[in-house]
């Protein structure tokens, strides 16, 4: 029975060492098997990655030989323009050697024909010389051969011609003195059209070119779609209330007002204003606005009027008279404001009856009042002229003043010399220069002419027309001109305006020459 047991044992124990051995082997053969199928992926993976680096070698080396062949290609076309540029370059110094080699000749030739002039002044010196010496012995014979022959010395000889040029010189002087005399008289007409000009210039006020747009500006860009409104109820009824035109365009910040009338332009852009400033816009604030504007701009130019008959030396008008005068200031004559024209029209005719002993009060109102048919002529059918006359007849003017303003544009002839000034002085206020925009480009040309006449004499640094082309004021070089020249200069120029420019009453010519010494103390 143990002996059973220990071939039991044993037996378990060599089953157990066999199935041990069988397992070592089964892995081993699993394990060479797998490692012939790693190795066998290895190779595979070499031979790809080979050919990969082999492939990547040879695009790197085509685009080395592509990027190598596109360098050499510029490389190249840079040469070219290089040699290009060098060889325009090396023309140009060609065609400058040329033309300094020219000039080197010609100044040559310049200084060979200044030798040669030289060597004449110098013979042409030596003869005049030799001339005047045989001058003055001839005239010292001269002399001694007179005081032989009319036995007087030459002192004597001397108190005599003096004697008898002082009576020429009298004599001279005399003729000159008619001369001057006769010259005024032929000239005293043109002299007084001369002061008068110079008068009105004196007198005369300046005046605004009116244009048709006014622009109003506003706080921001939203501001404009509460001017223009819901549907656009707003702009409609400020354009109907005020009577504009309303443009809201792309301007920034701004609209535009556009009326060929100026007092309705001038009520539309106070309204709108005060909208903006206020923010609340509707229809019935904007009626409430320019209404309110309106009646304000009505007092105002009451106030106006009053103020412009005031300066013209007019009193005693009538109320209604003074508020048409106002209403001229919203009017214009091409460019010319009407208010500024009749204040000075009332001044310049005034001004001259006076100097003529006329009716200097009938003159100032026939002035002031020939033209307030036009403030309201866009109202009334009729000529401003028309208008006027029954205007001053409805208010009571007298026949005298209802007649200077009546024939001021010639319609019927002047029955009294108020009349007749108040045509002149409407034509003068009218063309004087400045005051109409069609004069303005001819009157800056006028001055540019008067400094290019300036600027033309030698010695001139600068040259200024001032006080509206009265005076034109010259800075001279001192090195250059004189003070004795200085005086012909001023002479000279003036004379060339005289010949050469057109211009009202008179140019004074100032020549101003200068000399500074400057030294700083250390």
């Amino acid at each position: 029975m143990p002996d059973l047991i220990v071939y039991g044992a044993a037996a378990a124990i060599l089953f157990a060492i066999g199935l041990v051995v069988y397992t070592l082997t089964t892995r081993k053969s699993a394990a060479q098997a797998a490692l012939r199928d790693a190795q066998r992926r290895a190779d595979e993976i070499l031979a790809n990655a080979q050919r990969e680096v082999e492939s990547a070698v040879k695009e790197a080396r085509l685009e080395g030989r592509e990027q190598l062949h596109g360098d050499r290609a510029s490389l190249e076309e840079e040469a070219r323009e290089r040699r290009q540029q060098l060889l325009a370059s090396e023309g140009r110094l060609h065609e400058r050697e040329e033309s300094l080699e020219k000039r080197v000749g010609k100044l040559d030739e310049r200084q060979r024909k200044l030798k040669r002039y030289e060597k004449r002044l110098l013979g042409m010196e030596r003869d005049v010389n030799l001339l005047r010496e045989e001058a003055a012995e001839h005239r010292d014979q001269a002399v001694t051969q007179l005081e032989r022959a009319a036995s007087y010395n030459r002192d004597d000889a001397r108190a005599q011609l003096v004697r008898a040029m002082a009576r020429e010189a009298r004599d001279e002087g005399a003729r000159v003195a008619e001369e001057i005399v006769n010259r005024a008289k032929n000239t005293a007409s043109r002299d007084a059209q001369r002061v008068i000009a110079l008068a009105i210039q004196r007198c005369a006020s300046g005046h605004v070119a009116e244009n048709t747009v006014s622009v109003v500006e506003l706080p921001s860009d939203d501001m404009k779609g509460r001017v223009i409104g819901r549907e656009g109820r707003n702009i409609r009824s400020f354009e109907m209330m005020a009577g504009v035109n309303l443009i809201v365009d792309d301007t920034p910040e701004a609209v535009l007002i556009s009326s060929f009338d100026p007092y309705r332009r001038e009520i539309a852009k106070l309204a709108l204003e005060r909208l903006v400033a206020d923010g609340r816009i509707h229809p019935a604030r904007i009626e409430e606005v320019v209404e309110r504007v309106r009646a304000e701009i009505d007092e105002q130019t009451v106030v106006d009027g009053t103020a412009a008959a005031a300066e013209a030396g007019v009193h005693d008008l009538h109320p209604e008279l003074n508020r048409l005068l106002g209403m001229l200031k919203y009017r214009t004559s091409y460019g010319q404001n009407v208010l500024r024209h009749s204040v000075e029209v009332s001044t310049i005719t005034g001004i001259m009856a006076a100097e003529l002993g006329g009716e200097e009060a009938i003159a100032r109102r026939g002035g002031l009042l020939h033209d307030i048919g036009k403030a309201i002529d866009q109202e009334v059918e009729g000529t401003h002229l028309q208008i006027g006359i029954d205007l001053l007849q409805k208010y009571g003017e007298s026949e005298e003043v209802i007649q200077a303003m009546e024939a001021h544009h010639f319609d019927v002839e002047p029955a009294t010399v108020e009349a007749v000034l108040v045509q002149a002085a409407d034509a003068l206020s009218a063309a004087r220069p400045g005051a109409r925009r069609d004069m303005l480009e001819t009157y800056v040309k006028r001055l540019e002419k008067l400094e290019t006449i300036a600027d033309s004499f030698r010695g001139v640094a600068k040259a200024y027309a001032i006080q509206a082309g009265r005076e034109l004021r010259i800075i001279v070089e001192p090195s250059k001109v004189s003070d004795d020249e200085s005086l012909w200069l001023s002479r000279d120029i003036a004379n060339r305006i005289e010949r050469e420019v057109q211009f009202p009453g008179e140019i004074k010519v100032t020549v101003i020459r200068e000399t500074r010494a400057v030294e700083i103390a250390h």
